[in-house]
């Protein structure tokens, strides 16, 4: 299975842009992955549920796939678009991402997630545990959604937003 950067091959721009979002990605995961290792019931999941809402759009974004940048593009380009992310099966391209959304694209990672819940309360080793679970769930759903951003630009050949436009954090 190919990896966004690998999708994004042959393109220095594409790349590039894969690259600030996987930095991105990182940073969020290590603070969710710090929710994880608190033993206290829920607390992961909502810390997980509220990065995932602000960070999903935020590589929608990066990609000119949030609604407000596909609703600038011309009707054509649009129907393009709305091709590719069909093709591709994402729920996330280009629709507003809210918290039940991410709470479904979690039940695809869920048997980790039951597991990172339950290693949480073995003192230490169990919170180590918890912790990079919860890091190793959020870096494939991020990636996993990079890999979708990625796909829907060269199959819409879409051109990516000015990176000054950009406002990854």
């Amino acid at each position: 299975m190919p990896t966004a950067l690998q999708l994004a091959a042959g393109d220095p721009a594409l790349e590039e842009r894969v690259r600030a979002c996987r930095r991105l990605l990182s940073r969020r995961a290590l603070v969710g992955a710090a929710a994880s290792a608190v033993p206290v019931p829920g607390l992961d999941w909502a810390a997980d549920a509220a990065l995932l809402t602000r960070l999903l759009p935020e590589i929608n974004g990066a990609f000119g796939l949030t609604p407000d940048q596909l609703a600038r593009l011309p009707h054509h380009r649009r129907d393009q678009v709305q091709k590719a992310v069909s093709a591709v099966g994402s729920v996330v391209i280009g629709r507003m991402v809210t918290r039940e959304m991410v709470l479904r694209l979690a039940r695809t990672v869920g048997l980790r997630m039951t597991g990172k819940q339950a290693a949480r309360y073995v003192p230490l080793a169990g919170q180590a545990v918890a912790a990079l679970m919860g890091y190793a769930a959020l870096r494939y759903l991020g990636e996993e959604h990079l890999k979708d951003c990625v796909r829907v630009v060269r199959d819409a050949r879409l051109a990516l937003p000015a990176p000054e436009a950009l406002r990854l954090r």
